[in-house]
C-alpha cells in the first residue's frame, strides 16, 4: 500500500501526536498519507486512497465506515477506547501496523452492512446504513414499544417490548450481546433479531438469513402519544418514530473490508476481549 489516510477521534487525549507520528513515518518511508482529527464525510477523503487508518473506539471505526461506504476503501481501527472488536491495533502496536500495511503483509474480510428504510405514509423519509446494528427503541419514554415483525412478507410475530435489535454478525458482539443475543462469525451472512426487555416469558432471538428482507411496522399503543420512540443506526443517526411507520430492512450491496493484520481466529480474539473485559471489573 502507498496511500493513506487516517481519520481520528478529537475527543481521544494525545491524539494528535500519534497523528503526526504515523505521518511521519509514512512519509519517510515515500509514502502518502492525509488525515482529519474529527468529523469526516467523504470529500475529505481522496478518491486513490487505499488504507483508511481509525484512530478511536469502534464507534469512530462505524462512523467512518457508514460515511465512506460507497468508496473502495479498506479500513483498519487503532484502539483509543475501551473493549474494542473493530479496532484490533492497540496504540502501542501502531508502528508495526504500519510496517505490515507498507508491505502488504495482511488479509481482507469483507463485513456485510444493512440498509434501513423508514416509510411514513408512503413515502420513504429515510434510508441509512449500518455495520453493526438498526435498533429500534424508547427514546426517553418510559412507554412500552408495540410493533409487529414480518419476514419475506410473512408476519413472524407481534411485540411488546422496549424495542428490538437487528444486528449484522459484525454487531452481533455489540448492543445484542448485551441484551442476551448470540455472538456470530463476522464472516457470517446472517440478521439477528433481538427483542429488547420483552413483556412475554417466551421471546428469544432469531437468527435470519442474510437475503431475508424484515419489516418492522409501529403500531398504535395504548397510551400513544406519538413521542418517544425512535429508530438507531450503529447507535449514531436517529429517526424519530411515529405509529404506522415501518422500518424495511434489508443486507446493503456494499460490504465494508476490514483489514486484519492477527493470524489468531475469531475465537482466540472473542476469548481475550472477554477475559480483558473480566479483569477490567475485578
Amino acid at each position: 500500500m502507498d496511500r493513506f489516510f487516517i481519520i481520528a477521534n478529537s475527543d481521544k487525549d494525545s491524539v494528535q501526536n500519534k497523528i503526526d507520528e504515523m505521518i511521519s513515518y509514512l512519509t519517510s518511508h515515500g509514502k502518502k498519507c492525509g488525515y482529519v482529527n474529527g468529523y469526516v464525510n467523504k470529500n475529505d477523503v481522496p478518491k486513490d486512497v487505499e488504507c483508511v487508518m481509525v484512530l478511536g473506539g469502534d464507534g469512530t471505526l462505524l462512523r467512518a465506515s457508514r460515511e465512506l461506504m460507497d468508496r473502495n476503501y479498506a479500513f483498519i481501527g487503532v484502539n483509543f477506547g475501551n473493549l474494542g472488536f473493530l479496532a484490533e491495533v492497540e496504540k502501542d502496536g501502531v508502528k508495526e501496523m504500519l510496517d505490515r500495511l507498507i508491505n502488504d503483509r495482511f488479509k481482507i474480510e469483507h463485513r456485510m452492512m444493512l440498509k434501513g428504510k423508514i416509510i411514513r405514509d408512503g413515502s420513504v423519509i429515510a434510508d441509512e446504513a449500518a455495520l453493526n446494528d438498526i435498533v429500534i427503541n424508547r427514546s426517553g419514554s418510559l412507554g412500552i414499544l408495540d410493533f409487529s415483525v414480518y419476514v419475506n412478507d410473512m408476519r413472524l410475530k407481534d411485540y411488546r417490548a422496549d424495542g428490538m435489535i437487528a444486528a449484522t454478525p459484525t454487531g452481533s458482539t455489540a448492543y445484542s450481546m448485551s441484551a442476551g443475543g448470540p455472538i456470530v462469525k463476522p464472516s457470517a451472512s446472517l440478521v439477528v433479531l433481538t427483542p429488547i426487555c420483552p413483556h412475554t416469558l417466551n421471546t428469544r432471538s432469531i437468527v435470519l438469513e442474510g437475503s431475508d428482507v424484515i419489516e418492522i411496522e409501529i403500531n398504535q399503543g395504548k397510551k400513544d402519544t406519538d413521542k418517544g420512540r425512535a429508530v438507531y443506526f450503529d447507535g449514531d443517526r436517529c429517526v424519530e418514530l411515529l405509529s404506522g411507520d415501518k422500518i424495511i430492512i434489508r443486507r446493503s450491496q456494499v460490504s465494508t473490508k476490514i483489514i486484519k493484520l492477527s493470524s489468531e481466529s475469531f475465537l482466540e480474539i472473542l476469548g481475550k476481549k472477554m477475559s480483558s473485559n473480566e479483569d477490567s471489573k475485578a
